[in-house]
């Protein structure tokens, strides 16, 4: 496995981030306990979740199936970088969503009791929260890393605007502010290439990407389909015909390149300016030692070229749309 600095920070993390969404509805608590234990084996010390994951069982479970697996001891916290979120509803009730000062300090309580652990060292804000304002963010943020229960700050799905507004408010306080940011991003939906890349690039923070395999459509999907494998729900199969072309071509380049069409994908991922390492969310083991073969894929110029002629990107804005 590889290593690099998460954005301007000095931790380091591995070049694949292991997401956990699946642990739950999908991947029952043993199975994602020995995926967890293979990730470990293969070098991943970086793992991402939420405290909304495991909605479907119920709110919070993810996080504890992960607990869990801390609590069986043999270093397995001490190897990890964990990093968790809030922001989505906890319950019906006023304050139990979002990030008023009085919700990062429940939430921030609730996730440490459920993971078992006295500290979260990437704690991430899941969407911008438009109500509140950056001093209050950050006031509360501070007081934890204060009182050592967070390390870092980190965002989801922020704009490139509003990863500004969150690091000129920090540096007003003194403050180191957000280090990483994760965003939707692989060849298929390349939007933050336009204004999100670049201010990450300015700002120092890390680009973790999700859904880096767009739900499966980067994965082979249309061998899949030759082999009678089932590709997907109603979207995946919306979004197949709009692209199938595309995918088509992709396919068809990776296997003239002699890799599987997701090894190509997390490959590209790692070539991109600011990130950090991509989160793979296995719902199998096999899934998972699938992912890791894409640490040790090179792509040469000529390569990333035809991938910018199938899925035609964004230059940075104002380029993109002006001169």
């Amino acid at each position: 496995m590889e290593y690099t600095y998460l954005g301007r920070t000095g931790l380091r993390v591995s070049r694949l981030c292991l997401g956990t969404m699946n642990f739950g509805p999908f991947t029952e608590e043993a199975d994602a306990h020995q995926i967890m234990d293979v990730a470990h084996e293969q070098g991943i010390n970086f793992f991402d979740t939420a405290n909304t994951y495991g909605r479907q069982v119920h709110l919070g479970r993810t996080e504890e199936i992960i607990g869990d697996w801390f609590a069986k001891g043999g270093g397995r916290r001490e190897k990890t970088v964990l990093a968790t979120k809030l922001y989505g509803d906890m319950g019906d009730w006023p304050n139990e969503g979002k990030l008023s000062a009085l919700n990062i300090r429940r939430a921030v309580e609730a996730s440490l009791k459920r993971l078992g652990t006295d500290h979260i060292d990437l704690y991430q804000m899941h969407h911008i929260d438009r109500a509140t304002p950056w001093e209050e963010i950050w006031q509360a943020m501070e007081v934890l890393v204060a009182q050592g229960k967070i390390i870092y700050v980190g965002s989801s799905n922020f704009a490139g605007w509003h990863i500004a507004r969150a690091q000129e408010a920090a540096k007003a306080r003194n403050f180191l502010g957000l280090v990483s940011e994760q965003s939707y991003y692989n060849l298929l939906e390349r939007t933050v290439e336009l204004e999100v890349l670049p201010a990450a690039e300015s700002y120092g923070l890390g680009v973790l990407p999700w859904s880096p395999l767009h739900g499966g459509l980067l994965g082979g999907v249309l061998r899949n389909e030759r082999e009678g494998v089932r590709r997907g729900g109603e979207r995946v199969v919306e979004a197949l015909a709009a692209k199938r072309e595309q995918i088509q071509a992709y396919e068809d380049f990776a296997a003239e390149l002699g890799h599987e069409p997701g090894d190509i994908a997390l490959a590209w991922l790692l070539t991109r300016p600011a990130v950090t390492a991509p989160i793979v969310g296995p719902r199998t083991l096999d899934q998972l030692q699938a992912a890791v073969r894409a640490v040790d894929v090179t792509l040469d110029q000529k390569s990333l070229e035809r991938l910018d002629e199938i899925f035609p990107g964004h230059r940075p804005a104002p380029e993109a749309y002006a001169w």
